[in-house]
């Protein structure tokens, strides 16, 4: 048995370390050789084009939005049922395993940085051969044999790859965490748009019954004046046909607000929530935002953009890794244990044995694996890239598109309550006259249904204000930050970071 410390060497010489050293060099002149030409990103970092803003009368509010920026909107059932949907949605825990699970494999890339100790034991009954290599007295014999060995490895990270493992894993963990603030904010935004949704459905619930009711009390004037002879049957019958279709309507409404009310009780994890839930009035609920340009700083607000970004980040860490492999892989390894022929001699002294030496190895030909592997790491991060591209895109356009419906909703609401107050008041004109005889049932009927259009327009244009207030929230990032922002407030442009990589 070698009882020199020192690694073996060829035909078992001890290996000297100024013979490692030279081993070391050749080794560094092979791993130059390694081969990377040709591969490279393609993809680069698109600065945002933030649309200009619009002319605009008044003072230009953007809101300071908080993490719980639904209070803001003062129903204290809307806050009730957030609070449910946060604890008990079913989605955002899905966020929450897949961030768990990213954090695990952190823990693992950092094992694989720190040196490893295992401890073995090993027992076996052997009968040895008569006709091998193995002498007398145990050729053809029956002996036990065991080891019982502590074991001690660490790969040298000369070249980065632990750390660029590393590095990655903790960019996926990153984005999951951005991912997970995302989910939240996606599910609250639907959340308080599913609570406007049932308001607006409740409230034109309230017009559907206010023109059942105004009709019914027509049909009692057409019917007087019928049995005065100041009308004929067509005029009843024409009044009577209105009443199915307005109870109609009712209908069709309340099912939409069930419905409404079933969404609501999934999105809060809780289908028994559903005929509780009781829609708050329209007028009650106060508009929180309003923005009549998209932020410098919009990137820096929102958790899917930052989500996308760490993803860029793990990439490029990828690619390093994978360049890596085309290095040396350098481990230093050392054993002491017991080793005997025979368990009842594995305590004794003679039974010790240990080593300690360096391991090196070095890809010299792989058939295309490592360049194949390189590749295919180089694709994932032009992939996560034009993700990321395509993301901050739909943030600009969203925030854009929602400021523009903003403004829009406001002037189409001025519009309206002209076209309201003129269509209630041709109303009372025409029903007047016709209570004093002085117009026909028809007149009546065209201004009603003028009326009821508006009343319905009205209501729609309260609720699209909310779903847009909604909107627009989500647009601005819910009120997300991040407790190391990787995104900067205004432009980005890390293409020649990604590229140099």
């Amino acid at each position: 048995m070698n009882r020199d410390p020192r690694p073996l060497g060829v035909a078992g010489r001890p290996l000297r370390w100024p013979a490692f050293s030279l081993a070391l060099v050749a080794v560094a002149v092979l791993a130059g050789c390694a081969d990377m030409s040709g591969i490279a990103p393609v993809a680069r970092l698109n600065e945002p084009a933030l649309p200009a803003a619009p002319a605009a009368s008044g003072a230009d509010v953007t809101p300071a939005l908080g993490a719980r920026w639904w209070q803001g909107f003062g129903d204290a059932q809307l806050d009730t049922l957030m609070d449910r949907a946060l604890a008990g949605n079913p989605n955002l825990r899905v966020a929450q395993a897949r961030l768990a699970r990213a954090q695990a494999v952190i823990e693992v890339a950092d094992a694989a940085t720190l040196p490893q100790l295992n401890g073995s034991f090993d027992a076996t009954r052997q009968l040895y051969t008569k006709n091998g290599a193995v002498p007398a007295p145990l050729a053809g014999s029956i002996r036990e044999s065991g080891t019982l060995q502590l074991s001690a490895s660490w790969e040298i990270d000369f070249f980065g790859r632990h750390q660029a493992a590393l590095d990655a894993a903790l960019g996926q963990a990153r984005a999951a965490v951005a991912d997970r603030d995302a989910a939240a904010v996606l599910l609250s935004t639907n959340v308080a748009r599913g609570w406007f949704q049932l308001a607006r459905i409740e409230a034109q619930l309230q017009v559907a019954r206010r023109t059942l009711a105004q009709r019914e009390e027509t049909l009692r004037l057409v019917g007087d004046r019928v049995r005065a002879g100041l009308d004929t049957r067509l005029e009843l019958k024409q009044a009577e046909t209105n009443l199915p279709d307005a109870r109609v309507q009712i209908e069709a409404l309340a099912e939409q607000a069930q419905l409404a009310r079933h969404a609501l009780a999934a999105l809060a994890g809780d289908m028994s929530l559903a005929d509780s839930l009781a829609a708050t009035s329209l007028d009650a609920l106060r508009p929180v935002a309003r923005a009549t340009r998209v932020p410098a700083d919009l990137l820096g607000r929102r958790a899917d953009i930052a989500a996308a970004r760490w993803r860029v980040e793990a990439a490029g860490r990828d690619v390093d890794n994978a360049k890596t492999q085309f290095y040396p892989n350098i481990n230093l390894v050392a054993f002491a244990g017991l080793s005997s022929i025979g368990l009842d001699r594995l305590t004794e002294s003679g039974s010790r044995q240990w080593g300690i030496g360096p391991a090196i190895r070095l890809p010299i030909f792989d058939a295309g694996r490592l360049r194949a592997n390189l590749r295919g790491k180089t694709a994932d991060l032009d992939a996560a890239v034009e993700s990321y591209n395509a993301a901050v895109l739909d943030a600009v356009r969203e925030a854009a598109d929602q400021i523009a419906s903003q403004q829009s909703i406001e002037r189409q609401q001025a519009e309206q309550r002209r076209a309201q107050e003129a269509a209630e008041a041709a109303y009372d004109i025409a029903l007047q006259r016709y209570r004093g005889g002085l117009g026909n049932y028809l007149q009546v009927l065209t201004a009603e249904n003028a009326v009821l259009a508006q009343r319905r327009a009205q209501v729609d244009l309260a609720a699209r204000v909310l779903d847009n207030q909604a909107g627009l929230i989500r647009a601005l990032g819910g009120g997300w930050q991040a407790d190391a922002p990787p995104v900067a407030a205004g432009p980005v442009n890390v293409s020649a970071a990604v590229a140099t990589r």
